[in-house]
């Protein structure tokens, strides 16, 4: 997607560049009662140091454990003493904190945002406490099959790179990283020039650069950080488990957000695996039996991307299930219809127009693509878009993106599993 459009903003959508370079963006929604106002940092797990994976997603959760003039319960109680509600997270490109509160408390909520952003305290003793939780945390995610397998489908596409690296971090390193690579993170990746601070709702834009300007004072100077560029490569991981299900990804090369087919691939993902109506979800649940959960999608970033299917079995029908997937795929393009096109375009372009009844949807929505872009997307941009999209676009993406070598990933009892270098073969027939 370019970064420049001919499309005009969207109305109530407004941008300001602060002197230090942090950006205000307001999307006004005068006819809620409600603000969700967020602070976006351009900084996710891609941009850990190689011996720290992990510490981006620590750092969230340690903002929210203290600073000089709030403790950790001070916090959370200030804004639910108002009815609002406080939350964050990280990716592998982002980290986000945001709050949803009602119009009257935009002030409260912008101040706890701040301090928490500026002023964190990093207390040893809260420290050693949130590493057990997120040591917990990634327990959990070990003992979830369809969540995990994630994770060893990335480190396998991109491996040895630090897009390949689970945004939780892994258990050893979590253990053992000092305080000083949290000090360190923050100070040179919390720069106003990678932040966003964007609000949707019930606001006044004049209102909300005043204070942003008043709060956000102690922001460290520096540039953006650079991320390690992420090279696509596939391959194979398998892991037997005593698992009642088989859970299976396969994954190909794909596209990245600044890619002029982004919204084709988009498409591609819908139609192939987006809903009860697609090729894969009709082919192998609804006629076969073969799943409960069977799916497509497309994971974008700054640089380079995925397109994945992900499927749960059972052991005994794991031999005849990605056969029938990778015959899905590999007849797609020669068969594309009209109406598979018209019916994907209204499921994402009635996804979109959906996604603006929520304050916190539009501010998520401005806060990333200001990062992402360096400018808000009008709805009109994209549902123009992808009314540009025509059948021959759709099947020459997928002819590019499933020609490229596979990722195959799978968590279970793998008797039934073929190789990859079968799949492989079984695409290219």
């Amino acid at each position: 997607m370019s970064s420049t459009s001919a499309f005009p903003a969207a109305p109530g959508t407004r941008v300001t560049t602060l002197p230090n370079g942090l950006r205000v963006a307001t999307d006004a929604m005068p006819h809620v009662e409600t603000v969700t106002v967020g602070v976006w940092i351009g900084v996710g797990s891609r941009h850990e140091p190689l011996a720290a994976n992990g510490v981006a997603h620590l750092v969230e959760h340690m903002l929210f454990k203290g600073t000089p003039t709030r403790d950790a319960f001070a916090i959370s109680a200030e804004i639910e003493n108002v009815g609002g509600h406080l939350n964050a997270y990280t990716s592998r490109e982002q980290t986000c904190y945001y709050a949803k509160v009602l119009k009257e408390d935009l002030g409260l909520a912008l101040s706890i945002l701040s301090d928490m952003v500026q002023h964190p305290l990093f207390d040893e003793g809260e420290l050693e406490k949130e590493r057990q939780v997120i040591l917990q945390e990634i327990g959990q995610a070990e003992d979830t099959p369809d969540d995990i397998v994630y994770d060893h489908f990335l480190a396998t596409a991109f491996p040895r790179q630090r897009l390949g690296r689970p945004v939780l971090g892994t258990a050893d390193v979590v253990e053992s990283l000092p305080r000083a690579a949290m000090v360190d993170y923050v100070a040179g990746r919390y720069v106003p020039a990678n932040i966003v601070v964007a609000a949707a709702g019930n606001l006044r834009h004049e209102d909300l650069v005043e204070q942003v300007a008043r709060l956000f004072t102690d922001l460290p100077d520096g540039s953006s950080p650079v991320a390690e560029t992420g090279l696509y490569q596939g391959g194979e991981f398998r892991e037997e488990r005593d698992l009642e299900q088989v859970h299976v990804l396969l994954g190909f090369d794909g596209v990245s957000n600044n890619s002029a087919d982004l919204h084709t691939v988009m498409l591609l993902s819908t139609l192939l695996g987006g809903g009860m109506s697609s090729r894969l979800f009709q082919e192998v649940r609804e006629k076969r039996g073969l799943v409960y959960s069977v799916h497509s999608f497309n994971w974008s970033m700054s640089d380079s991307g995925v397109f994945g299917i992900y499927a749960g079995t059972g052991p005994d029908r794991t031999a005849e299930l990605v056969p029938v997937i990778c015959d899905e795929v590999r007849r797609l393009a020669r068969t594309l219809t009209a109406e598979e096109l018209a019916r994907a375009r209204a499921q994402l372009k009635a996804s979109q127009l959906m996604g603006l009844e929520s304050t916190t949807n539009r501010a998520e929505q401005l806060g990333s693509q200001l990062l992402v872009y360096g400018r808000a997307i009008p709805p009109a941009e994209t549902v123009a878009r992808l009314e540009a999209v025509d059948l021959d676009a759709v099947a020459a993406c997928a002819d590019r993106i499933f020609a490229s070598k596979p990722t195959l990933a799978a968590l279970g009892p793998l008797e039934g599993l073929e190789s990859l270098e079968q799949v492989t073969g079984r695409l290219a027939a």
